[in-house]
This record gives structure tokens, sequence and C-alpha cells, in this order.
């Protein structure tokens, strides 16, 4: 999503003290067309001063807004392998806003270990973290023959969104948002564009 890379590329700004920008230089950073950056941020209201570009702060909080990143967000995590706990243990989540509240696994012996300040705890007791916490996001890093049954039990649970790890394609209702990342799938994607000199597909 470009406004997901506009916010980072603003962040960075932010850092190196920069305080105004334009709409050409917001799409060199971000890899796009001045004009698509234009059209992206009209479509949610009027940001700017013609002539003198966009203020980095005030641009970046209302891109902040506009993706919901001005509130936390809690956030389950379902298997607690070797990429579970990386992303268990991954800083980024929550600097976003994104608050790891569970971590679960079916695996009896990671039940009780700890990352950072949360415990792996056996499913059963994923319903109940989800209800409390309220928790509208999923993270599943489970192996793809066990994906699909924890989607579901996700789905029930209250969950509405789900980043599945996995290689298995969820079917889930169709009110549940899911975003797949294949990491296989998309080596592949480089190495067709290597292949073949294409770099879209």
């Amino acid at each position: 999503m470009r406004l997901a890379v506009y916010s980072r590329f603003l962040e960075h700004l932010q850092q190196q003290a920069v305080t105004t920008i334009s709409s050409g230089a917001i799409a060199e950073g971000a890899g796009v067309s001045s004009a698509q950056v234009r059209k992206d941020l009209a479509y949610f209201g009027e940001f700017g001063t013609r002539g003198v570009g966009y203020n980095v702060e005030e641009l970046c909080g209302h891109i902040r807004r506009i993706l919901g990143l001005n509130q936390n967000w809690p956030t389950v995590l379902v298997g607690a392998g070797k990429l579970g706990s990386a992303l268990a243990l991954y800083e980024g989540f929550h600097n976003r806003g994104f608050h790891i509240v569970g971590i679960f696994d079916v695996d009896p012996d990671a039940a009780g270990n700890r990352f950072g300040s949360i415990k792996v705890l056996p499913m059963e007791h994923l319903e109940r973290v989800i209800r409390r916490e309220n928790v509208q996001i999923g993270i599943i890093t489970v192996p793809a023959a066990a994906a699909q049954g924890v989607g579901e039990l996700l789905a029930a649970s209250g969950v509405k969104s789900i980043l599945n790890f996995s290689s298995f394609v969820l079917n889930l209702p169709a009110d549940i948002i899911v975003r797949h990342v294949d990491f296989s799938l998309n080596m592949e994607v480089l190495t067709f564009s290597l292949t073949y000199g294409k770099t879209k597909i």
C-alpha cells in the first residue's frame, strides 16, 4: 500500500529534521510519480500548500491517522517456531502500534517459553485472550497443513484480519481480511525476473 510507504519515508525525514517536502521528493523517495503522490493524497483531503510543499510532521500525522496508526492494535501470534519467535521479538511491530498480547502453540514443549514479556500459551487459551484484549489482528506462522484450522479458529474467536505467513492460501469468510506473506513465492518472482529480464509481472 503506497500510503504505508509514504508514512515510512516521512518518518525517516522527521528523523533527519526535514520540515517541508515537495510531492516530487516524496515520489522519488517512494518510487512512484509525483502525479501519483498528489492523486493518492488528494483522495483523502487537501494537504500542503501550492508552491511550498507539505509540512513533513503534519503530513505524516495525517497519513498515520488514515492508516489507523494513531491507536494501538492488540495482536495475537499463533506458531512459536523460528519464524514466530523472530516476529514476536520484532520491534518494528511495537513501534508502529501493533502490540503482541498473546503467543500460542500446540507444542507442549513450547508452552511457558518467553519472548520478551510474553509467555507462550497453549491453544486452548487463544479465544479467551482474543476476547479479553479485544484482538482484531492475528498472525499465523504455523506449517501449511495447520494454517486453515488456525485461521478458522482465529475468525471464530473474533479476529477480523490475519497476516498469514504459511504457504497455504486460507479460505475464510469474506468479511475476514487476509494478507498472505509467502517468502518462497516472492523468491520465485525474483528468479522469474532474473530469468526473463522483467522487473514487473
